[in-house]
């Protein structure tokens, strides 16, 4: 990473997760551009250059961070389309829902640009996060250790043989948090109706949650096999995970995914044909 020039095109939330993280692991602040026609809190964390004018930003860069909305990528890709590159930059979109041929007709699909697409989550605000990658046919395998490199910054990196699969990464790690989100929700407030104090119960479920999945990380063993365990015959726990099996809490989650990954299909081509 040392010889890199990384410039991110937006200055959000996830931007400022990948920047602080590569802060961390030794990028100096000098190797990163921003470029973002508002002020953005990025320059006063972090010494790094901040630019109004994409081309300016880009001139140099070997990496090119897309950390826009989706429905702004087309415009800013577009911009570009006459750009000359010098060297040719690794693209890293990580804009939702955003084919790779789209990037690639928006760049100027007469030229073979490598871009990389990836599917992170919001945990990355706290170098957390679980990222799906899915290269395009001109990224090489030193480019593909580079975006690689980029994404561990905040989290786990997991790269995806077939791109239609980032449909169900996004229903299942992009959406996740959400879930999670509900069911802690869901267990505090049942844990108020049992008589616990607010607090009480938030900080039960919290730690609950984060224990459970430390546990699971740490394992070898599923998470099936890390339930069993908990599940006594006859118990506490088996009454509890009965009542959500009949009322049919799987069948419900497999079709709150189904649904997630239609949408994000239905919003890939809506995007797509922009």
């Amino acid at each position: 990473m040392k010889n890199q020039t990384i410039t991110f095109i937006g200055g959000g939330n996830m931007a400022s997760s990948l920047i602080g993280g590569l802060i961390e692991t030794g990028l100096s602040a000098s190797q990163i551009r921003v470029v973002d026609p508002y002020p953005t809190p990025l320059a006063t964390r972090f010494p790094i250059q901040h630019y109004h004018q994409l081309d300016l930003a880009i001139a140099g860069s070997t990496v090119v961070v897309f950390a826009v909305k989706p429905q702004t990528l087309p415009e800013v890709a577009k911009s570009l389309i006459n750009q000359t590159f010098d060297p040719i930059p690794l693209f890293i979109s990580i804009a939702a829902g955003i084919r790779l041929k789209d990037i690639a007709r928006w760049l100027g699909e007469d030229r073979p640009l490598p871009i990389v697409r990836v599917m992170p989550n919001t945990p990355a605000l706290v170098k957390s996060s679980a990222s799906a990658l899915f290269a395009g046919p001109y990224v090489d395998h030193e480019q593909r250790e580079l975006a690689e490199n980029i994404l561990r910054a905040v989290g786990i990196t997991l790269w995806l043989d077939h791109e239609d699969l980032m449909d169900a990464v996004t229903a299942l790690s992009g959406s996740g948090p959400a879930y999670l989100f509900l069911l802690m929700e869901i267990l505090e407030t049942a844990g108020v109706e049992l008589g616990l104090p607010r607090e009480t119960a938030r900080l039960l479920t919290l730690q609950t949650a984060f224990g459970a999945a430390k546990l699971a990380l740490e394992s070898q063993e599923d998470a099936a096999t890390l339930r069993a365990r908990v599940t006594s015959k006859g118990g506490t726990t088996e009454q509890a995970i009965a009542t959500l099996e009949n009322g049919g809490l799987q069948t419900l989650f497999s079709q709150a995914l189904q649904a997630a990954r239609q949408r994000a299909t239905q919003l890939a081509q809506q995007f797509g044909e922009h």
